[in-house]
């Protein structure tokens, strides 16, 4: 279907792809992985049109010849895709970001028919059943709405057969409800004789739904291998390029620290109805929960960044102080990674350097000027703390991989030297090397002292890093799982038996 021959790609002198050869089958699912900053999504760019490749690339699409030298509007009406930023207007609403891409409903005068416009967008959203409101500003959807407007955007008007749809990390933040609902919609493309180009972190989707996989390493085709021939292990060790442990679990001393970090009471919110844990100091708490859950509340309100109305208490024992309002303008915020990191975890104007010592500007003080000696060796530190890879700290943060603005994000709230961390998807969009790191770092920091909250729909990173994980359900703590109980089946029954329950 697809053959791609000696691609590279050179931005400023510095080459994201060296002689890249892809070949993807009529009808298979290929997985295309590696590290972040491998080279996967400017391979996808490059085939979309938005990047033009050096010369000497070759491409052919369905017995067609593709220049790829040039940045093209579109490649072929047989390619379809699903970018890793989605590629969505968040100012307008679902139904005018699917008119912008199929056209609105016209009525009597070509004028537009507002009410088939919402009926045909609802009909499009209605196989995932997402709970959306189809007229609001996609800014106020959750990271899990948007992705599903974006794939259902991809596939609109698909009427399956020779073709090609690429899916660059669909399932980055979706629950394991939706992703399973996505790769069923996968395998109905691939027997109707469609091919789909996969790209994921989640190793365990790859084995799932993959029939063949190539991995890049530092932009080079390291190898292309039938998806039955490996398993997670070797895998990661081929995208990594060492030993790795893809089944990476955080220790802990057994003496647990007792003193509490953080705790909340009787939370109220947009979800929440009466919600009450709290954290100890050198612990790791997961927060679990599926989508409408309330789960997602949480981490704003822990560190005080909730834009709509909260009522409840919280408290902060090591700060000396008692219980205060969750909503008071004046109570103790803490540092938080959030979900959208496109959105809100990074400032795309800034530079690599602006963006990590943002918070930490008060401590960075000379004279009451910034110090810039104590500003670069705070980014030096860091960049070393947590192995940000860049050309320089002086680069834009949107030169870097997803994984790397992670890291930035998450060197960050470190470099204030929290003692409560609030962690939203800490691992969205990164590779089984970076993530093993970021969990490294947690939990080095936790033994050290801090008090962490974590949620996540990965799976993954509860089991990686949490001693003791809370359920929630209809907007309170319904359950709680810890030591060994914190397995992938006992969270996953727990979280659909309440929600059923």
């Amino acid at each position: 279907m697809l053959t791609l021959s000696s691609l590279t790609k050179s931005f400023a002198g510095m080459r994201a792809l060296v002689d890249v050869d892809l070949d993807v089958r009529v009808g298979e699912v290929h997985a295309l992985v590696g590290q972040n900053g491998s080279g996967k999504s400017t391979l996808i760019k490059v085939l979309a049109g938005y990047h033009g490749a050096d010369e000497g690339a070759t491409a052919v699409f369905d017995g067609d010849q593709i220049d790829l030298s040039a940045v093209a509007a579109t490649r072929h009406s047989g390619l379809r895709f699903v970018h890793q930023d989605l590629g969505l207007i968040l100012q307008m609403s679902a139904m005018d970001n699917m008119a912008l891409r199929g056209g609105f409903a016209r009525g009597l005068g070509r004028r537009i028919d507002w009410k088939g416009q919402e009926q045909i967008t609802g009909a499009l959203l209605a196989r995932f059943d997402a709970d959306l409101d189809i007229r609001a500003p996609l800014a106020e959807a959750t990271p899990i709405q948007r992705t599903i407007v974006a794939i259902t955007l991809a596939l609109a008007g698909w009427t399956g057969g020779r073709g090609l749809l690429v899916l660059d990390e669909p399932t980055a933040v979706l629950p394991h409800t939706e992703v399973n609902r996505l790769l069923e919609i996968v395998r109905e493309v691939r027997a109707s004789g469609t091919s789909v180009l996969y790209v994921s972190h989640r190793l365990d989707e790859v084995f799932e739904i993959a029939d063949r996989v190539t991995v890049l390493r530092d932009g080079r085709q390291i190898a292309t291998r039938a998806a039955a021939e490996l398993d997670t292990q070797s895998l990661a060790e081929l995208m990594v390029g060492s030993e790795v442990d893809a089944h990476y679990r955080a220790t802990y001393p057994a003496d647990r620290d007792s003193r509490v970090g953080f705790r909340a009471r009787d939370l109220h919110g947009k979800y929440l109805q009466g919600t009450s844990f709290e954290v100890h100091v050198g612990e790791v708490l997961g927060l679990a929960g599926l989508p409408g859950s309330g789960v997602e509340e949480i981490p704003l309100v822990v560190a005080g960044v909730h834009s709509g109305k909260v009522t409840g208490q919280v408290q902060f024992p090591q700060l000396g102080g008692g219980w205060v309002d969750a909503s008071a303008p004046a109570r103790p915020t803490t540092p938080i990674v959030p979900s959208d990191r496109s959105g809100q975890g990074v400032i795309a104007q800034m530079s690599v350097k602006e963006n990590l010592s943002l918070s930490a500007l008060g401590r960075l003080r000379s004279r009451r000027a910034l110090s810039a000696k104590r500003e670069d060796g705070l980014v030096a530190r860091w960049f070393s703390n947590v192995n940000i890879k860049a050309s320089s700290p002086e680069a834009s943060i949107m030169s870097l991989s997803g994984g790397n603005q992670q890291k930035v994000v998450l060197a960050r709230c470190m470099a204030v030297e929290p003692q409560v961390l609030v962690l939203a998807e800490p691992t969205a969009g990164v590779d089984v090397g970076t993530r093993q790191s970021i969990y490294e770092l947690v939990a080095e920091r936790a033994r050290e002292g801090l008090a962490v909250v974590v949620t996540s729909t990965d799976a993954a990173d509860l089991i990686a890093l949490c001693h003791r994980v809370l359920v929630v359900n209809k907007g309170v703590v319904v359950s709680e799982l810890v030591g060994g109980q914190v397995t992938e089946h006992e969270l996953l029954w727990r979280m659909e038996e309440v929600a059923v329950a």
